[in-house]
């Protein structure tokens, strides 16, 4: 049925079709047909719905190609082997497993849609089919396990530089650690999960969630307040192919700098991208509610918060 709709709204690009022409076409009720316009929508697919008039088809869902991806890289390692999924749980631990059996370093895992997405402190996250990017990219760092926290950083730099890069006029920012931030309003997360032995790291998984082309109503409504898209914010649709290589490229850079000269320089890029400093925070953390101004970071990737009597605190994990 869901075939039938697509194939009737493309014969009349431009024309309404009411909901009771499409109920008779398929010999179903109007509500079966709401809910098989639904259904489209979770696939990527967009109408414009107007009362008395119908349904009109806007859009298509953006169909990812490890091919395309390939082809328009230049890294030398990040992304260099691509596996691509139509829906996963969580790419996060398609990503695991595949470290586990010896996948190399820069191996990229990307899914149309999870199904179970993994946010930062158990949180679930938004990935709704064809309408951003929801990847984990394979790291074998040379560092001691107590530095994978840098790492986190590092990755929000790299995804800040590269938004920047792609529209100059989108004053996006970092909140410590990991959220990169519009006006106040989230467009991805990032999820580092490391797996040691003995004190020694074996691999690390970077989770990067991009919201790219989602719209308002893409959105349930208790993130509508908080979270936001690329295409909202700028008006236009995204290739997320070019936005993933342009990451890649963007971190493979800051990777190398970072195994050559440490912490330092992306310590201190990330501090001026962010967001959270210099202002008043609340952090609930595993001991409380911890209050004061947001100063900086540390060399290991720590929030300073002093208090209002001087005193300071360093965050190692939090929710600000």
């Amino acid at each position: 049925m869901e075939h039938k709709i697509l194939a009737y709204l493309e014969q009349q690009p431009n024309e309404y079709v009411s909901g009771e022409q499409l109920s008779e076409l398929l010999g179903c009720t109007r509500t079966a047909v709401w809910k098989h316009i639904r259904s489209l929508r979770d696939q990527g697919y967009t109408f414009d719905a107007v009362s008395r008039k119908g349904y009109k088809l806007t859009g298509k869902p953006d169909k990812l190609s490890a091919a395309a991806i390939l082809a328009e890289l230049t890294t030398a390692v990040m992304g260099r082997s691509v596996k691509l999924y139509d829906s996963v749980d969580s790419t996060q631990t398609i990503a695991h497993r595949l470290a586990e059996e010896g996948a190399p370093e820069g191996t990229l895992v990307i899914a149309e849609v999870q199904t179970a997405g993994r946010g930062r402190m158990g949180k679930n996250w938004h990935s709704p089919k064809g309408k951003g990017v929801w990847m984990s990219l394979v790291l074998r760092p040379n560092i001691p396990v107590h530095f994978t926290p840098q790492l986190t950083l590092l990755v929000a730099v790299a995804l800040n530089r590269t938004i920047r890069k792609l529209e100059p006029s989108l004053p996006v920012a970092i909140k410590w650690p990991n959220d990169l931030l519009v006006d106040g309003r989230k467009i991805s997360g990032i999820l580092l999960e490391s797996n040691a032995e003995d004190e020694r790291l074996r691999h690390v998984i970077a989770g990067v969630g991009i919201s790219v082309n989602l719209q308002e109503d893409d959105y349930p409504e208790e993130l509508r307040g908080i979270a936001t898209s690329l295409r909202m914010l700028s008006g236009r649709e995204w290739s997320r192919s070019e936005l993933i290589c342009a990451f890649l490229e963007q971190f493979e850079a800051l990777y190398n700098l970072y195994d050559t000269e440490g912490f330092e320089p992306i310590r201190t890029a990330w501090e001026a991208s962010a967001y959270s400093l210099g202002r008043p925070i609340a952090a609930r953390t595993p001991r409380g509610v911890v209050e004061g101004v947001a100063e900086s970071i540390d060399e290991m990737g720590a929030l300073i918060v002093r208090h209002p009597d001087g005193s300071v605190t360093k965050l190692y994990s939090a929710d600000i």
